[in-house]
């Protein structure tokens, strides 16, 4: 008999995108990650215990940078030195159509399930979005958004790195959890939802 091949482990790095944010979230580049925690932990200290404001803490930022540019300029053209090394800042048109591609692929999933869920009459679908809906909404009246944003950066320069790590003790308790979820909702389906009466929909007719 032929032995069955172990599975073949998940390249985090590529799934990642393989580029230079794989490579910070990955603590591949260690000083990308030290500069994206220091950050974090700054603007959410800054904001959510300090008491800064946003829009005076961008407005302050910004003209501290134009007040330093102003006089570096100034300064260099009376001692003859070389200007600030200011890029030409610009969104290309590439940029702007890999956006606006993501975002439609974005709306017209949220848009097939509201579909689904109005004219298809999902029910299965639906209880999955409301629970969903819920969860967000209880988590939302725990912490802000602030928070829960700077708990999304903490999770992304950990859990990426802990999976890649012991990629194969996480896989082998995720299949079972995944069982077991099954499992669960296949009886919730034959007890409960697969009970409730549908009403079916009219077929249109062809003119």
């Amino acid at each position: 008999m032929v032995e069955s091949k172990p599975p073949r482990r998940l390249n985090v790095h590529q799934a990642l995108g393989g580029g230079s944010v794989a490579d910070v979230v990955l603590w591949k580049k260690w000083y990308g990650g030290v500069v994206v925690l220091i950050s974090a932990s700054t603007l959410w200290f800054l904001f959510e215990r300090a008491g800064y404001n946003l829009l005076s803490f961008v407005a302050n930022v910004l003209f501290l940078l134009v007040v330093i540019l102003f006089f570096w300029a100034k300064s260099a053209s009376l001692l003859n030195r070389p200007l600030p090394p200011i890029p030409d800042l610009e969104i290309s048109e590439e940029s702007i159509v890999k956006a606006a591609d993501a975002m439609q692929m974005l709306i017209n999933s949220a848009l097939s399930i509201a579909h689904d869920i109005a004219i298809g009459r999902n029910l299965k679908l639906f209880i999955k979005v409301a629970i969903g809906l819920w969860v967000i909404s209880y988590i939302g009246s725990l912490i802000n958004f602030l928070t829960l944003v700077y708990i999304g950066v903490l999770l992304s320069l950990s859990v990426p790195v802990v999976y890649d790590k012991f990629q194969d003790h996480i896989d082998e308790k995720l299949c079972v959890i995944h069982r077991i979820l099954q499992t669960q909702y296949r009886k919730i389906d034959e007890n409960l939802l697969k009970k409730i009466p549908l009403p079916l929909n009219k077929e249109k007719k062809i003119q």
